[in-house]
């Protein structure tokens, strides 16, 4: 059998409308600064400190509907509910125990479902 080729995801695309105003309120969120838009000025990518790239993209077709597109890692979801209220960012749900992890759903500017996830000791 061949080895997969597939092995990391390179980057998450969430469609925006406002790529000025979305790139604004994600790089609050994460705390970090949002570098200009490239490709004709409808794409940023943001950093992060490991994993895949956050890329907001508003070239695609937007819909808001549907589960979350992806989700971040936190050791600490209470400490991410205050960080989050901080914010004036109210969540959509949680927190949730599922068994293995715990999570909290909040809603970006185009409403668009975020989730944060921690692993159950």
């Amino acid at each position: 059998m061949t080895p997969n080729p597939l092995r990391d995801i390179g980057q998450v695309f969430v469609p925006v409308r406002d790529i000025s105003a979305s790139a604004a309120w994600y790089a609050r969120l994460l705390g970090v600064k949002a570098p200009a838009p490239t490709h004709e000025n409808t794409i940023v990518d943001l950093p992060t400190s490991s994993g895949p790239r956050l890329a907001l993209d508003s070239t695609a077709p937007f819909t808001a509907d549907g589960p979350s597109r992806f989700f971040w890692w936190t050791d600490d979801l209470d400490e991410t509910q205050r960080h989050l209220s901080s914010l004036d960012i109210p969540l959509v749900a949680g927190p949730v125990d599922i068994g293995s992890v715990s999570f909290v759903q909040f809603r970006d500017p185009d409403e668009t479902l975020l989730m944060v996830c921690a692993r159950n000791a």
